[in-house]
């Protein structure tokens, strides 16, 4: 599996940690000594629900954590689009503790802000709105938005964090999982608890209009502004019907505008309860000494109901589905072929095509489009836009200067059925399985890497261990598998296609045709 983000801590402490963690783990990936590794790991789970799992790595005076929560954007509803990314931006916010000069007087200022708000919104999205009504709604809104901005201070929990050492506070939202994570000296264990504690067990709204603005500039950015995030999301759509899958992590442009704290709090209630949450806490630490301080604070947090799964299942395909995007921008290509969850057991076989198709310069995708026909300038795959659920292997390029999409999409095809009908070679599938290996000793060089992996294969699984497990299947990955999966798979009435054709840029108006559009109502 490819990990979402990845973070370091210095150069030196990088290569002291990868260096210790190379010969600590090079045994247990090759299938040999799983039990060494756990002695050094410890999994606590409070009463109400929160799990932890404790890795003592003793080879510098740090740690680090990764708490992840399981749920993403497929959580959401209608309406709610984009609502998991943004109670991410709100537990950076505060507490009653952290980030109010004043909590009772800004409590009562929030609650009169969204009562403002509120009713701003029922007349705004009235079938029969007065927009002199509307206006002077949206002032009284501003108006209440200003007095509860008075008691914020900003970026309290991060200045702690910098304050005490602590570097990489970050965080992540993806369509199955929500993601937090930093790292701190070791003497500084109890403040960790005592933060990532006190943000879950009763984070403060403020400022949550004023973010949703920021989160909305973000989708401009990232998705209105370039062409490839305009492509993306037509792609995406169109390849889930009915799963929520179809819909961007970012949220549509409306349901950003729409949504308030008080569905943002729903949110929060409904999915951030402990049972519903993994933490790793990776460096030098002692789980003697720290049970009993994720004991005395998380422990604090009420349990509450296992959130409820979700029900709807994406629908067998039956036929292509193309997506045309006519834009002055460069060509574009994507491809995309439905695949099971990453938990199926053919999951090691499609790492290893995605691997023998697209890894390095000796790939086929490589030395096909971009070295030996030089139609491509780049070529590779990746998987979307989840993990958790069924979803898309998809394949890219870009097409060199003066070359058409569809002269990549036939090399794409062409190498796509050849691993159909003729065995991969000896070579590839040695330097496949030789790679799956290296790449997770890599990831898992830093604190880090490893609470990340460990907590998604504790969410995905039920159990860290497979994690060390996984490597293992890709030694049993055999040629005929590949062709099996292969021929499944890469069918016409599972593709979805994507590309981007140039078209030229309207002629610019002139200052005649300016103001006369001026002048429109």
């Amino acid at each position: 599996m490819k990990s979402i983000h990845s973070r370091c801590f210095g150069l030196l402490l990088r290569l002291t940690l990868s260096t210790f963690f190379f010969f600590t783990l090079l045994p247990i990936v090759s299938g040999q000594d799983l039990a060494s590794f756990e002695k050094r790991v410890t999994r606590h789970t409070l009463k109400n629900g929160w799990t932890f799992i404790i890795v003592e790595r003793p080879v510098a005076p740090v740690f680090a954590f990764m708490t992840r929560v399981n749920v993403g954007s497929a959580q959401e509803g209608t309406g709610m689009t984009g609502l998991a990314h943004m109670f991410e931006h709100m537990a950076f916010k505060g507490t009653p503790r952290l980030g109010t000069t004043d909590y009772e007087a800004e409590k009562k200022a929030l609650v009169e802000l969204e009562a403002a708000y509120q009713t701003y919104q029922r007349e705004r999205l009235s079938a029969k709105a007065d927009p002199a009504r509307v206006k002077e709604l949206f002032a009284a809104f501003k108006a209440k938005q200003k007095d509860a901005a008075q008691y914020v201070v900003k970026n309290a929990f991060g200045d702690i964090v910098e304050r005490e050492g602590g570097v990489a506070l970050n965080a992540f939202t993806g369509a199955d999982v929500t993601g937090y994570f930093f790292a701190l000296p070791s003497n500084k264990v109890e403040l960790f608890c005592y933060l990532e504690s006190e943000r879950f067990l009763h984070p403060v709204f403020r400022s949550f209009y004023e973010e949703r603005d920021v989160v909305m500039e973000e989708r401009r950015l990232r998705t209105e502004s370039r062409p490839n995030g305009r492509l993306y999301e037509q792609f995406i759509s169109t390849a889930f019907m009915a799963h929520p899958y179809h819909h961007p992590v970012i949220g549509y442009a409306s349901d950003i505008q729409s949504y308030t704290m008080t569905d943002a709090e729903e949110f929060y209630r409904t999915y951030y309860v402990p049972s519903n949450m993994v933490t790793a806490i990776v460096g030098d630490v002692h789980p003697q000494t720290l049970i009993p301080l994720l004991e005395k604070y998380f422990g604090r947090i009420p349990a509450g109901p296992q959130p409820p799964p979700l029900r709807t299942v994406e629908p067998p395909t039956t036929a292509e589905k193309i997506v045309i995007l006519k834009d002055p921008s460069q060509p574009y290509y994507l491809e995309g072929y439905h695949k099971p969850a990453v938990t199926h057991p053919d999951q090691p076989v499609y790492e290893a095509i995605d691997d023998i198709l697209t890894n390095g310069r000796t790939s086929r995708f490589y030395r096909s489009l971009v070295q030996n026909k030089k139609i491509a300038v780049t070529a590779g795959a990746y998987f979307a836009p989840g993990e958790k659920y069924p979803h898309l292997w998809v394949a890219y390029a870009v097409p060199a200067k003066g070359v058409a999409n569809q002269a990549v999409q036939a090399a794409i095809h062409e190498e796509l059925d050849r691993l159909k009908t003729e065995d991969v070679s000896d070579e590839e599938l040695a330097k496949f399985r030789t790679r799956a290996k290296a790449g997770l000793i890599r990831s898992l060089g830093s604190n880090l890497g490893l609470a990340m992996y460990l907590t998604d294969y504790q969410t995905l699984f039920g159990d860290w261990r497979e994690l060390f497990r996984y490597i293992e299947r890709f030694e049993k990955v055999t040629k005929a598998d590949i062709r099996r999966v292969a021929a499944k798979t890469f069918q016409p009435s599972n593709r979805i296609v994507a590309m981007i054709e140039t078209e030229s840029a309207p002629p610019p108006k002139t200052q005649i045709q300016t103001e006369a559009g001026a002048n429109q109502p």
